[in-house]
């Protein structure tokens, strides 16, 4: 009797409490937008909460409370950004970095994790560089804190996670616990900008579309909780009421990405469901692929609506701006916004620079020098060849190959490709501006187990 009642208070935990989590967060948007610094007392309860947590929980219990802390700051990062609630700008990064310190103090690290040791040692020689480079014009501290923070708070969260062991339920718990803040600004933006269609000037990204912020980031984290209601709506929607009530959350999160007019975290949303759905499908039994194929007729008809939705709000817009078109539908001649120009010029900092690179952040001191403005790169990968140099190219196929190597011996993730697949695209089309993509690398090195089902006794049976 004892087993089952532990059966169902965890069932509660995963549904019930999460249905009561997801309308709490409805309202604390809704406070946030009309509540003078509510906004940093939410910011500031959730900080201390979960370093509450992580100190005075069980040992056996602060690895989860660990990620769960990771996993909701980082999602919460654009909205504490666009609302003025947290402490200063990289704030979640540091976070994310202390919390998971805390946690190598009482848990360690993996003995295997050697890797992201290398990882660190590889990322000196560009600060060492950049300390003979920078001129005075960027601040050497503040320089080189902004565009390492990003890969540190990657490697920090990498040593941490590495080999660590959780079921895939508390893995899908972690996902919840991303989805939360997403929804809180979700909420926020509907309130913020009711009507789209009154502050459309073009096909460009749209910032009072975003908040009034970057709709680079709010995208990315939008398409980041698309993907975390996407895989609870197939794998903890048990019920009729639980499938339409995340289906109706997604359709939510989707439409204000789709409207902030930034591509790059919609299409890595997609990338991230799609390596869900081959993984899911190829390891599922022939009945749990008939279950599949009918949630995923659903699924197409919640798409199909919010985009339908989405280009009667945008006036047909969010459909050029799809297929790279101008307000007057005319193509564009550059589908990247400049973004293929900034990889050119930081590739030939590294054909400069072969061996040691430009410097971390040198980039932005050859670009003020040559151009006299200071552009921040839009790209992780080009920034580590030219601000790396040979270290760089290392460092990219340390990161690469390390998980993937790790994966030949533990396949329990069900998220592993959508994870890398978030921080290698976020990377390419964002750098490392926001936590999420160091972070959720971190979690494609889990080692996911499978808990075995309990035989009910002949005891248990008579007393249910």
């Amino acid at each position: 009797m004892q087993g089952n009642k532990t059966h169902k208070k965890k069932y509660h935990f995963t549904n019930d409490l999460y249905v009561l989590l997801v309308v709490v967060h409805l309202f604390v948007g809704v406070g946030i937008f009309y509540i003078p610094l509510f906004s940093k007392l939410y910011f500031t309860v959730v900080c201390l909460y979960f370093i509450g947590k992580v100190l005075l929980s069980p040992t056996r219990e602060k690895v989860m409370w660990v990620l769960f802390g990771c996993a909701y700051i980082a999602a919460a990062e654009s909205l504490f950004r666009m609302t003025g609630g947290g402490l200063f700008y990289e704030f979640s990064k540091y976070y994310v970095i202390l919390l998971v310190l805390i946690g190598m103090f009482f848990t360690g690290v993996s003995n295997h994790s050697y890797p992201y040791f290398i990882y660190f040692i590889l990322l000196v020689p560009a600060v060492l560089v950049a300390s003979t480079t920078l001129g005075y014009d960027l601040n050497f501290r503040t320089s080189i804190a902004f565009v390492l923070s990003g890969p540190v708070c990657l490697g920090a969260s990498a040593l941490y996670c590495y080999d660590k062991k959780m079921t895939q339920e508390q893995l899908l718990q972690i996902l919840a616990c991303m989805s939360f803040p997403v929804l809180a600004m979700m909420v926020y933006l509907f309130l913020y900008n009711p009507s789209v269609k009154e502050v459309l000037d073009g096909t460009g990204s749209n910032f009072e579309a975003s908040g009034g912020f970057g709709p680079n980031q709010v995208a990315t984290l939008l398409g980041l909780g698309m993907v975390a209601l996407t895989v609870r709506f197939f794998l903890k929607s048990p019920t009729l009421f639980l499938k339409v009530f995340n289906l109706i959350l997604l359709t939510f999160v989707s439409f204000r990405g789709l409207v902030t007019f930034s591509r790059g975290g919609i299409f890595t949303a997609v990338l991230m469901i799609i390596g869900f759905f081959v993984v899911l499908y190829g390891r599922s039994t022939f009945k749990k692929r008939q279950q599949i194929i009918g949630s995923l007729f659903l699924l197409g008809i919640g798409v199909s609506i919010t985009w339908m939705i989405t280009a009667n709000q945008t006036n047909g817009l969010i459909e050029n701006r799809y297929t790279n078109k101008n307000a007057a539908g005319e193509e564009k001649s550059d589908i990247s916004t400049g973004r293929v120009g900034l990889f050119e010029r930081e590739f030939e900092g590294f054909l400069r620079h072969p061996f040691l690179g430009v410097g971390a952040s040198g980039m932005k001191q050859v670009r003020l020098e040559e151009e006299g403005q200071i552009i921040a790169s839009h790209n992780e990968v080009s920034r580590l060849f030219s601000e790396h140099g040979i270290f760089g190219i290392i460092i990219l196929l340390l990161l690469i190959f390390t998980p993937l190597a790790y994966r030949l011996k533990q396949k329990g993730n069900i998220l592993f490709y959508s994870f890398l697949i978030f921080w290698f695209a976020t990377i390419n089309h964002s750098a490392m501006r926001i936590a999420a993509p160091g972070f959720i690398y971190g979690l494609s090195l889990l080692h996911i187990t499978h808990e075995k089902k309990r035989p009910i006794s002949r005891k248990q049976l008579i007393e249910h």
